[in-house]
Parts: C-alpha cells; structure tokens; sequence
C-alpha cells in the first residue's frame, strides 16, 4: 500500500492549503489498531470512562476557536453553523456520560434458581459488555457530530470500546486537530493516547475494517462507500457488525386539504428545509408528493419564490459539486420533468438551489424515472405532482428505505379526522423517523431519538443519534450457576455499583 500525501483543500477555490499527513499503511493500521486494543483495560473503570467524556467535551469547547476555523477552511460550512454543531458535539459526550453513570444501558438481570418453574431455572446473571475495538468512518457534511468526536465515538467510547477513526478527505487538518483534543483528555485520566487512533486514506479505510481486532465499525457517508465496507466486514472470516448510514430520500406527503390550509407556508418551509447546509443534511427532504391542484400551485408559487431567494454555495468538495451538476442535468432531460427552478452553477466554485417537478404518475412503474427516487446530494429536490390518492399509494410502495417520511397534514387531519392517522401508519414502514407538520432537517440529540431506518438508509436497526447509540458496541453475556465470588460486581446480589436491574423478575432502580 503506497503512502500519498495528505492534503487539506479549501473548497472556496478548490486549491491545497498544507500536507496535513501521508496516508496509513498497512503496517501503520495495524499499529494504530494494536494500540487501541491495548487501551480496553483503561476503559472498564465506568467512572473513568463518565470522566474522559467530560473532559474531551471540556477540552474541545477550550479549543473551539481554533477548532470552528479549521473546519471552515476545509468545509466552507462557516462559522455559526460550525460553532452549533461542536455545541452539539460537547453535548453528545456529556449526554454519553450521564448514560454511563446511571448504568441502564448494561441491562443487568439477574434470576435466582427456581426448581418450581417448568422447566426449573437455574442461577442466571445477565448484563451487556464491550465488544472490542471499533472502527469510526467521518462523516463529510459534520466535520463535528459525525467525525473524530462524533457520535459513533463518543457511543463507542461510553460503551467501554477503543475506537480508531477513519479521516475523511474533505477534512484532514481538522481531524488530526479534533484527535489531540481528544488524546488530551485522556491523558487526564490516565487513559493510553491509543485509545483513539486515526488513520488517513482509502486503503487504510479498508485495512481496517479487514482487521482481525476490530469488532465492529460505524460508517455514515454514500450508498456505494457504505455497500462497499458493508460487504468486507462481513467477508470477514469472523464477520462483523456494521452500522452504516448510507442514504436516504427522506419523502413528504402534503395532502391536499393541508395545501389548501397553509400552503404558502409549506412551501416557505420546503424551501428553507432542502437548501439548508446547501441541501447537505442527510435528512434533507428529496421527494415531496404535492396535489396537482390550485392549493399544489400555490404551494409551488411560494417554493419558487423562497428558492428562487435563496444565494448559492459552496458544496464540501469539488467532486460533490461535479456529481450535483451532472445529476441534476440527468434528470432534468427525462419525460415531463420541469425545472421552474433551476438547479446548477452559481459560480466558478459554488452551486445554485433549484427544484424539479414530476407528474407523480412517472413514478408509479418501473422505468428511466427511477432516477428520481434516488438521493442527489446537494440543494434540490423533486416535487411529485398527484391527482389521486392511489398515486399516492403507488408512488409509496416503490420507495425504499429511508432515514425519515413526513406528512402535512391540515388541522382537521392532524385532530383525528380524515386519513390523518392512516397516512401516518402507511408511512411508518418506510423510515425510522415519522415527523408530521414538521422538517426532517435537524436530529435532535435526545433519549428517545433514532436516526436510522430501513435499507439503504442503514444497515442495521440501530441509531446513530441518541443514547441507545450506545447499544450498537455491546454484546448480552450470562453467567450461569456462578459462585457469587466470581461474579463481576455489576452482578453481585448485593450491587455493590447501585445498578438499575431486574431482580428476580422485579424493576429495581
């Protein structure tokens, strides 16, 4: 494996800014992977563990500054919107925290031998423990939330799990920034820097997820990335789970008596909700079946109109750009597609929001316009005009999976009346987050999140957001007919830790 210089690019002018590294070799992989395996034992301590995510959160807000202008130079995201997301990220390791001092997420049960039952159950001791090492793939659109510190780290970590992260291209000078911040923290607790190793390039991206001490691996980025990791971990002679968030089209339903209600501002609210982060958001809505009707041209009227106003920007990278413009101009050539927006280059380095419509009939049968229900990553979406519900119902049946589905519903629907909840259990087969008269963009850092779904959206059952994240890099194991002196203290009668439990078939808190 030949190591390239790594290189931090400016995508405001697509120039290089520094070699911020060299790609990893194999030999280097596996190095950095050694050196997390060897960290575990630091991690078992639940304490130590509370502590280190406290202090990476406190280290990195000390470093903010620093950290939200590197970011901005290699992603153009811009200051506000980078100095919310490393709010989020801090919160997310604090919340980790919190988690990992309350104990639940262990699960711990324990039932007492009862020679009564049929058949009789012996001593049984269950709780959840680390799987190993855990390989982390940045994200490109959260150089924060979804990278070096992100979510599947900080859940890795909580979870008593070493983590070596992928960097991802479009950021190098910040991960390797993000990654000190962190081993700083560590060092507070006597924690080995190997506990977070990060390695750069493609092929160390595939050396390490082959890597026979890596026990599980979290991935959020495109379809054909993912698939392509998805299928190494399990060729693996010992396969392993794979948590990736690959894509997802996230569809809206306007129904017709809710166009008539409110339309302009749905409409508004399309507009500001597909173009927001330069439509780069993962739960950006990319369909959206709207009534071919005097309300539905309303809706369109203010859509036009707000995207219309909306400036251009810059996207991530210029091979993200490329792949915008070459998809929008591939489906803006099929059948009855119109573009009352267009779509397309702003500039030299940026691009221009826009949307297309469709008479929602095109979607309903296999065909060329398949296209459109597929993901296009950037500031556009398709706005599927339908004359009946069994378009409707057509257009549904073909969607795949996906991260959220939405529906607006009027106020009469949203109170009981009409197909309101109908329209809500249709949609709950097709994603992992049903919103109704909401926007999917923003994920909220909360208990009873989930960010995930149904294939391709991700491909496990898991979230990436909230803290059952957590869940992901644990594995149940019980004790059967162990003397109490062997036991780990999690399941001693006495509970010595003060764990939540389930004693002898009874919650305990």
């Amino acid at each position: 494996m030949a190591a390239s210089p790594v290189w931090s690019v400016d995508p405001r002018t697509g120039k290089q800014r520094e070699q911020v590294a060299v790609e990893a070799t194999a030999q280097e992989v596996d190095a950095a992977v050694r050196a997390a395996h060897a960290a575990r034992e630091a991690l078992t301590d639940r304490t130590v563990r509370a502590a280190f995510l406290r202090s990476a959160a406190d280290e990195l807000e000390a470093a903010r500054d620093r950290l939200v202008e590197a970011a901005d130079a290699e992603t153009a995201l811009g200051p506000v919107r980078l100095t919310g997301e490393l709010a989020r990220t801090c919160y997310q390791l604090r919340a980790f925290a919190g988690i990992v001092e309350e104990g639940a997420f262990l699960d711990v049960v324990i039932d007492h031998p009862d020679d009564t039952a049929t058949p009789p159950v012996p001593d049984l001791r269950r709780y959840k423990i680390p799987l190993g090492v855990v390989a982390v793939y940045s994200a490109s659109n959260f150089p924060f939330a979804f990278s070096v510190a992100g979510g599947d780290t900080a859940s890795a970590l909580a979870a008593g799990c070493p983590v070596v992260v992928k960097a991802h291209p479009d950021h190098p000078a910040l991960s390797e920034l993000v990654a000190k911040v962190i081993r700083r923290a560590a060092a507070r607790h006597q924690v080995p820097h190997g506990v977070l190793g990060l390695v750069h390039g493609f092929d160390a991206g595939i050396e390490l997820i082959r890597h026979p001490m890596v026990a599980a691996a979290g991935f959020t980025g495109s379809v054909r990335g993912g698939r392509a990791l998805f299928d190494e971990a399990a060729a693996r002679p010992v396969p392993i789970p794979f948590h990736g968030e690959l894509g997802s089209l996230n569809p809206v339903l306007v129904t017709e008596a809710a166009a008539a209600e409110r339309g302009e501002a749905i409409g508004a609210g399309l507009a500001g909700s597909m173009t927001l982060g330069v439509g780069q958001f993962c739960v950006k809505p990319g369909l959206v079946l709207a009534p071919a009707s005097a309300a539905g041209d309303a809706l369109l009227k203010s859509l036009t109109d707000a995207v219309s106003d909306t400036d251009p920007g810059v996207l991530l990278d210029h091979r993200m750009r490329d792949n915008f413009l070459a998809g929008v101009t591939e489906r803006t050539r099929l059948p009855e597609v119109e573009s009352p927006v267009t779509a397309g280059a702003g500039g030299e380095h940026t691009v221009s929001a826009g949307f297309l419509t469709v008479p929602a009939e095109r979607l309903t049968r296999e065909g060329a316009h398949d296209l459109l229900l597929e993901e296009c990553f950037g500031p556009v979406t398709v706005v599927a005009r339908y004359t009946d519900e069994a378009e409707v119902r057509a257009v549904l049946s073909r969607l795949p999976g996906n991260l959220t589905a939405t529906v607006h519903l009027s106020s009469e629907e949203a109170a009981g009346q009409g197909r309101g909840a109908e329209l809500v259990r249709e949609l709950t087969p097709l994603a992992g987050r049903v919103l109704v008269n909401g926007w999917p963009t923003g994920v909220a850092v909360a208990s009873a999140q989930h960010h995930g779904g149904p294939y391709p959206a991700t491909t496990s059952t898991s979230t990436s957001v909230g803290g059952t994240a957590i869940e992901r890099w644990l594995r149940p194991v019980v004790y059967q007919g162990a003397p109490e002196a062997l036991l780990p203290p999690e399941l001693k009668d006495d509970n010595p830790l003060g764990l939540p439990r389930r004693f002898n078939g009874r919650l305990e808190h």
